[in-house]
């Protein structure tokens, strides 16, 4: 027998190596509860570690810019309602605002009061939604995390019960109509509003008193999801994420539309970059709208509130050929309608700024690095509606 005859008796050993080197790719959502149901990401792992996002959206496409080339302008404020469905009231405006802009039509002083009232009562109510279901999101320490999130809740059904006694609704409104406003105040809604404001004002309280003071809530924002001065002006965020990074500006004060440069009001701004920083200003803003609130409810000028007649027919308004760009700051950011018009009773093309789909951009940038389960904290804490992405 040849020595040299290959032993087949001979096994060779591999070594596996379990101490991280290996890459794991995995699907948090669209099915995991912090995704919402609609939002993918895409997470490369090493052990607990994120070292790659891919962030893949899409699942609630409605194609409303185009449903917009479709419809007339006075149809289409309904489908505006639906883009940011937590903050119908704002989606409307900026959609108002680029037709009148187009048309030059001018919109009454109180109804230009009575536009910034209801903004500012969206805002509280979205911010409500948002600290209320990121807590959810993040469970347990958090008084089980539903304990946030039932008070939370509570207060923006004080809110929807104001819109709901102005419009006949609690989600999508219709409250905006080109040269104004629907809708004026029923008897006794502004008392209803005031106690309403008093009261939410007292309990935000009870949420910072939950949270504050929370050694769980602090490990699992501070530090967590830091997003960089540079960074946020090279992607192009906004609203509560920009002032987060130490970024001083608010289309309501810096470009004022609808009368708010008679209104007295503190922009919050936070220089960490964080998910803790990015509470604090929102935390700051559910005060300060509700001050906004009170100053246009002192403030109500007398008139009409609209400049145009009521419609008889779909097609009755007609706007000019030329473009408009309209931008709001929204609870997210700026919210921005871009139109073009041909002359006709339909937009020839439209296209929507959604805060939240700039504001989702940044998360490739600032997640690895992190583990699996601060994602969760730092996608709540950009306050994505999907119905602004998925366009």
């Amino acid at each position: 027998m040849s020595t040299n005859a290959p032993d087949n008796n001979v096994r060779s050993v591999r070594t596996m190596d379990y101490t991280g080197s290996e890459r794991l790719t995995m699907n948090m959502g669209p099915q995991h509860p912090s995704a919402h149901g609609v939002f993918r990401a895409i997470l490369t792992l090493e052990g607990e570690r994120v070292v790659g996002v891919d962030s893949v959206i899409g699942y609630l496409h409605r194609c409303h810019e185009k449903l917009g080339e479709s419809l007339t302008y006075v149809q289409y404020p309904t489908i505006a309602s639906k883009t940011d469905y937590v903050a119908a009231m704002t989606s409307e405006l900026a959609y108002v605002m680029a037709v009148e802009q187009l048309a030059k039509i001018d919109v009454p002083k109180r109804a230009q009061y009575l536009r910034v009232m209801m903004a500012e009562l969206q805002r509280v109510a979205s911010h409500c939604v948002w600290l209320g279901t990121w807590c959810l999101d993040m469970g347990g320490a958090l008084g089980g995390g539903s304990t946030v999130f039932l008070y939370t809740i509570r207060e923006r059904e004080m809110v929807l019960d104001l819109f709901e006694s102005l419009t006949g609704a609690r989600l999508l409104y219709g409250f905006h109509q080109i040269g104004g406003v629907r809708y004026d105040l029923p008897e006794g809604w502004a008392a209803q509003c005031r106690s309403t404001i008093d009261l939410i004002d007292k309990r935000i309280g009870e949420y910072e008193g939950m949270l504050a003071d929370n050694a769980f809530f602090h490990l699992r924002t501070k530090g967590v999801g830091v997003i960089s001065r540079d960074l946020a002006q090279d992607v192009g965020i906004g609203g509560p994420l920009l002032r987060g990074s130490g970024i001083n500006f608010d289309l309501r004060r810096d470009y004022p539309y609808s009368s708010y440069e008679d209104f007295t009001f503190k922009v919050p701004v936070e220089t960490a970059g964080d998910c803790h920083a990015r509470y604090l200003v929102r935390m700051v803003e559910f005060r300060e709208s509700l001050k906004i609130v009170r100053q246009a409810l002192d403030g109500l000028p007398e008139g009409p509130i609209s400049s145009r007649p009521g419609v008889k027919s779909v097609a009755q308004v007609r706007v000019p050929k030329g473009e408009s760009y309209a931008r709001v700051e929204g609870p997210r950011g700026e919210v921005g309608c871009y139109l073009i018009g041909d002359g006709g009773a339909k937009p020839y093309r439209m296209k929507w700024r959604g805060a939240s789909f700039s504001n989702l951009s940044v998360l490739p940038h600032i997640i690895p690095g992190h583990t699996v389960s601060d994602v969760v904290a730092i996608v709540g804490s950009t306050d994505p509606v999907f119905g602004e992405v998925d366009r």
